[in-house]
Parts: structure tokens; sequence; C-alpha cells
């Protein structure tokens, strides 16, 4: 029989891409094969971006990699298919992406399936970005096993507030990013972490994630 709080443990992939991941010595090759999409949305989206991430304070190792599968269906909704895969980890997670911003209908580890419902706004319209700005919210979140013996429920409340825009430079390339803190109270054994920064640059995507991993490096080039 399949216990909760394990398979809570998808809800945290920060465990995985942290202190449960041997570092390596190697250096990451740059991704350099460009996607043949011919613009990059101000929330990159388009079926063959990549980007590669290390954890903030490692200049070297096994890269991370995320990447857009393109459309998919998420329960009976369409949404963008987004993979992260590296030293261990693989974890999907699919978004819808409109006028109203980037939000989050669920996530999928190997055997695993997390609904959010209503989805998760984690990004605001294009034209509503500036410092002070906040939204927050509460999301019904339930956690299904594909064997059947997990169907657990609970509920998470996020807050982001945007505190700053600014210049930073990551592996040698410099970015204009918003930087964002985001807030989580769960009912859920507190697995979310509590408070985490985002850094995020409109048209190329998440510079520092909220698991602390820093691009390294992608497959396009900014419009």
């Amino acid at each position: 029989m399949m216990r909760w709080t394990p398979l809570l443990s998808v809800l945290l992939l920060a465990a995985a891409l942290s202190g449960c991941a041997p570092r390596q010595t190697a250096t990451p090759a740059p991704l350099t094969a460009q996607t043949t999409a011919n613009r990059v949305s101000f929330y990159p989206q388009e079926t063959g971006l990549s980007w590669s991430y290390l954890p903030e304070g490692e200049s070297g190792g096994s890269p991370y990699t995320l990447k857009t599968l393109g459309p998919t269906v998420f329960g009976s909704a369409t949404t963008s298919a987004f993979e992260l895969s590296g030293r261990g980890a693989q974890q999907t997670w699919y978004r819808q992406i409109g006028a109203g911003g980037q939000q989050l209908l669920g996530f999928r580890k190997p055997g695993v399936t997390v609904t959010l419902s209503p989805a998760w706004q984690e990004w605001p319209a294009q034209n509503a970005w500036k410092v002070g700005l906040s939204w927050s919210g509460t999301s019904q979140v339930r956690l299904r096993s594909d064997d059947g013996q997990v169907d657990q429920q609970g509920s998470v409340t996020y807050r982001y507030n945007v505190l700053d825009q600014r210049q930073v430079s990551v592996a040698g390339q410099s970015y204009s990013v918003w930087v964002v803190n985001r807030q989580i109270t769960d009912t859920l054994g507190g697995l979310f972490p509590a408070s985490e920064t985002i850094w995020f640059t409109p048209y190329v995507g998440e510079v520092r994630t909220a698991e602390a991993l820093l691009l390294t490096g992608r497959n396009f080039k900014s419009n």
C-alpha cells in the first residue's frame, strides 16, 4: 500500500533538484540548436523550445533540461506541456497561457498525477507587470496514483509579490528580470516551500526558478 506522505514529495521538486541529486564534474555543453518557431511568446510556449539550468551555487555539472512538448490535453482542457528532466528528475507541467497570463492546471511525475482546481495563477497578464503588483489564490489539490492505491486531496494558498525589476548576470549573460517573491501555505503538511524568489524575463522565461535553479542556456533568441 502506497503512503500519502511519500507521494506528496512530488509537490516539492526542489528536494529532487538539490540535496538528493549527486553533483557531476563535467561542464555542460551550451544549448545551441535553434527552434523552428518564428517568434517566441511573452510567456514562451512554442513547441521545441529548450532551457538548461544548474542549481544555484554550482558552476558546472550535469544540467537540468526544460522542454516545451507542445499542445496536449490534461483532464478535459487543452494545455501546453513543459517537461523537466535531469539528475533522475522527471516532471511534466500542464499550463494554459493566454491574455489572462499563465495558469498551472496540474503536473505529473511517473506514476502520479496532481490536479489543481481552479488553476493556479502563476503569471499575470502581459501588460499587468509592475513593481508592487501582487496576486493570490487558493487551489484544491488532488493527487492520484496510476495504480489507484492513492487518491488524496488538500488545498494550497499562494501569493505573489513583484518586488523589483533589475539587471542580473547569469552564466555570462545579462537579463532584465522581474524579481518575484512567492509565498505558499498548504494543508499538505508544509511540503511546499513557504517562500521562494523567482526571476522572470519576458520572451526568455524563468532565469531563476522557485527551485533555485539558474538559467545556463537556451536554444532560442528573444524577440
